[in-house]
């Protein structure tokens, strides 16, 4: 029997109507905030991602599907969404437009790393990214739009926020901190001394519990921000204040990835184990200019839609019933019932039972989809233009005339 590869699942029908309930809620926020949709290819050019995410990260280092393909190219599976977001930003010539632009994609992408729960070697992914604005009101918008998609699916997290400092405070902060990873150069990890030399921030991510403690004494982005920075972070802890976002200010959280810069952020759940981040994202003023593009800014955010689904799993179990069953008890009936099944199908989800059963087996067969609404015709119904209707949620069940289910507005 051939199976799916390890760490890439089947997304069933069972799952398949959490899947499109997480998205078009996410959609339908991120339209109301006046973002469009875009769409990228799964596959890129290699160098989009070391130049975009970084040699420094896990994603380029170890968990990129990286392969030449039969024109000798060197390319690879998205690990994430916003490189190509930016590559087709830039190849469109919207870096030269000005302007602001607003975009929200969904969709697969790939690392290769051991899978476990939350995290698959093909996962999904809802995010957002803005490019040519500046002012720190759309980076609180980015976090605004992200309490307000959990708070419609009933999800309570907690938002963790931080400043990176803009390039002038960043390059004096690299000094101090690089300074202190070298007096404590025999105590880090093989990972961190690699980090130091390619990114030497990216060190506070590392998941270490040993390293965690010698970085407890490291010197912090947010004590060594510029004016600007520390006006733009006041400014985005004001906003968050005024509509009733509650937040913790996390020091040492540096996003994974290499072109943030200012605001990072991350929205977190309890209810997922230690992989507990389902949303984050930040600020990168720098990568457009990094992809070949002319410096615009950027901001925006990505949310791991397994995740979601794990904390939502045992609600959806107990989803209401939805949709028609409609079927026939004789032979004779069965095209009847298509022919009518197809005229309900215009307004109402509808399974339509090509066989004729015993009613005792047609009621199962629609239990078993979490059918909502059962109609069924036999020969006396038949004859007198009638159709058995039960309603499988309450228990309702009565005798109506044929042309009276198209009246009803829900079924």
């Amino acid at each position: 029997m051939i199976t799916a590869l390890r760490g890439m699942k089947d997304i069933m029908p069972q799952k398949s109507g959490l899947y499109e309930q997480i998205i078009g809620v996410c959609e339908a926020v991120a339209k109301n905030y006046g973002y469009t949709l875009i769409k990228t290819p799964h596959l890129e050019q290699t160098t989009l991602f070391k130049r975009s995410v970084g040699e420094s990260s896990d994603i380029v280092g170890k968990e990129m599907y990286q392969f030449i393909d039969k024109g000798e190219n060197d390319v690879c599976l998205r690990p994430e969404g916003t490189a190509g977001v930016v590559r087709a930003f830039i190849e469109s010539k919207l870096d030269r437009a000005g302007g602001v632009y607003r975009y929200f994609y969904h969709g697969s992408m790939f690392r290769y790393e051991r899978p476990q729960k939350g995290r698959l070697r093909e996962f999904h992914q809802f995010g957002v990214e803005c490019f040519g604005e500046s002012d720190v009101r759309e980076d609180a918008s980015v976090i605004l739009m992200i309490a307000e998609i959990l708070n419609r699916l009933q999800i309570k997290t907690t938002l963790k926020i931080n400043s990176l400092g803009d390039a002038d405070s960043m390059g004096l902060y690299r000094q101090k901190l690089v300074k202190f990873l070298e007096q404590n150069e025999a105590f880090i990890c093989d990972d961190c001394k690699r980090r130091k030399a390619l990114n030497p921030i990216r060190v506070l991510d590392c998941k270490n519990e040993s390293c965690q403690e010698i970085y407890k004494n490291a010197p912090l982005m947010i004590e060594n921000l510029g004016d600007e920075a520390a006006a733009d972070f006041a400014k985005l802890q004001e906003i968050l204040a005024k509509n009733g976002v509650s937040y913790e200010i996390d020091a040492r959280l540096v996003r994974g990835l290499d072109y943030y810069c200012k605001t990072a952020f991350e929205f977190v759940s309890d209810e997922i184990g230690s992989q507990s981040a389902v949303a984050g994202g930040g600020r990168y003023d720098r990568l457009v200019e990094y992809l070949g593009g002319k410096a615009s800014f950027g901001v925006g955010f990505a949310m791991g839609i397994e995740r979601i689904m794990e904390i939502l799993g045992e609600r959806e179990s107990k989803n209401a019933r939805d949709g028609v069953y409609l079927c026939a008890l004789d032979e004779q009936n069965v095209d009847f019932v298509f022919d009518l099944g197809i005229k309900l199908r215009k307004n109402f989800k509808t399974q339509i039972s090509y066989k004729a059963k015993k009613l005792a087996k047609h009621l199962q067969d629609a239990d078993k989809i979490n059918t909502k609404i059962f109609l069924c015709i036999g020969e006396n119904e038949r004859k007198n233009g009638e159709i058995w209707y039960k309603n499988l949620e309450n228990k309702d069940e009565k005798t109506i005339k044929i042309d009276e289910i198209f009246k009803i507005e829900s079924l």
